[in-house]
């Protein structure tokens, strides 16, 4: 008989609109304990606290509590840094929302503090996890399209200030569409075509000030501190050349959101801020786009799935999929970007981590 593993105690700091979809989906997982959550806006945490039965606390508390194996690091990105680094300062595993940190420095000092405590780290975002993402990288992996040659990448829209109750950040130093949603196009292209080599771009504001429309906010300006309009090569390390386009400046758009193109035929996936959605695929014989059948599971929103898959690693020694390595690849990969910008030269990178294997399934029984 194999023998019970007890579940890891976990707890979450920041309560903000992005913690609800982790905590319902850890309460499913049962090699996960969700036992406490804390936020600077202690209403914050009180109201998931009620929500869900969760006990309230205060994030020095949990930094010293004793009964807290992992962290789930959910605040504004420009705290991830300073948060992740005291939770493996006092013996915790962190898992972070995207990005790692705001620079390359920062997150490389997280990666070394976690190797140097014995810790495991681990980031979002964790989409490439869900079945679309993993089907997909079976389709390159199993020659579906001969050898992958190409690549584009498209996030266009028009900012997050009509919409977003505090969209102030997305605009700073560390914002913009680069560092909001370029996490979930790199983290899925670096899965299905493994690291980037060297980056090349151009970049501007295009509107120096915004107006909010939201609410509470309202008619309050913003002055943007960001590139709001990227274009981008990506040199990946087995030759394939990426066109990234990210921008908050567009109106609308009829662009793909990844297409991946090889020697004999071509991929159409969905938006890799998402786990499911349809794949289309064209090869040389059939000459026509048709959808192709997903072959793995989770398809709805599944974040957390990667703190599952890091918890399971913790308590049985084992691979997980969405490691810090990754994360500061993806972190390097974005600086190099506004580097280029600002000094209109290519940029080589240093980081060059394995791709991601698929999901494992040893730990699947985890999940409900």
């Amino acid at each position: 008989m194999r023998q019970k593993i007890e579940p890891i105690n976990c707890a979450i700091i920041g309560c903000g609109n992005i913690s609800e979809i982790y905590i319902e989906n850890i309460l499913r997982f049962s090699n996960l304990k969700l036992v406490a959550c804390a936020d600077i806006v202690k209403e914050k945490a009180e109201e998931k606290g009620t929500k869900y039965n969760i006990e309230v606390s205060d994030v020095e508390n949990i930094f010293q509590s004793n009964d807290i194996q992992l962290i789930i690091n959910l605040t504004n990105p420009s705290s991830h840094f300073d948060v992740s680094l005291q939770s493996l300062k006092q013996g915790k595993h962190i898992y972070s929302e995207k990005p790692l940190a705001l620079t390359f420095e920062q997150a490389s000092l997280l990666i070394e503090t976690a190797q140097k405590e014995h810790l495991l780290i681990g980031c979002a975002p964790d989409t490439f996890l869900g079945g679309s993402w993993q089907t997909a990288r079976k389709i390159i992996d199993d020659n579906w399209i001969g050898k992958p040659l190409s690549s584009t990448a498209f996030m266009l829209c028009r900012g997050h200030e009509s919409w977003h109750p505090s969209p102030e950040f997305y605009y700073q130093k560390g914002g913009g569409p680069l560092f909001d949603m370029g996490p979930y196009y790199l983290t899925s292209l670096v899965f299905l075509l493994g690291p980037v080599k060297s980056v090349f771009a151009k970049g501007k504001i295009n509107f120096n000030i915004r107006t909010i429309s939201s609410q509470p906010l309202y008619g309050q300006k913003i002055h943007v501190e960001v590139p709001t309009d990227i274009h981008a090569i990506l040199s990946f390390e087995n030759g394939v050349i990426c066109s990234l386009i990210m921008s908050f400046d567009t109106w609308s758009h009829h662009l793909p959101f990844i297409e991946i193109h090889g020697e004999t035929g071509s991929l159409s996936l969905p938006d890799p801020n998402q786990f499911g959605g349809k794949i289309l695929f064209y090869n040389q014989f059939k000459k026509e786009w048709s959808e192709f059948p997903t072959c793995f599971d989770y398809f709805t929103n599944m974040r957390g799935l990667g703190i599952c898959n890091m918890a399971h690693a913790i308590q049985t020694n084992s691979y997980y999929c969405a490691t810090g390595e990754l994360a500061l690849h993806i972190v390097e990969i974005m600086e190099g970007i506004h580097k280029s910008v600002e000094e209109q030269k290519i940029i080589s990178l240093t980081t060059s981590p394995s791709r991601p294997d698929l999901l494992p399934f040893e730990y699947l029984n985890h999940i409900p």
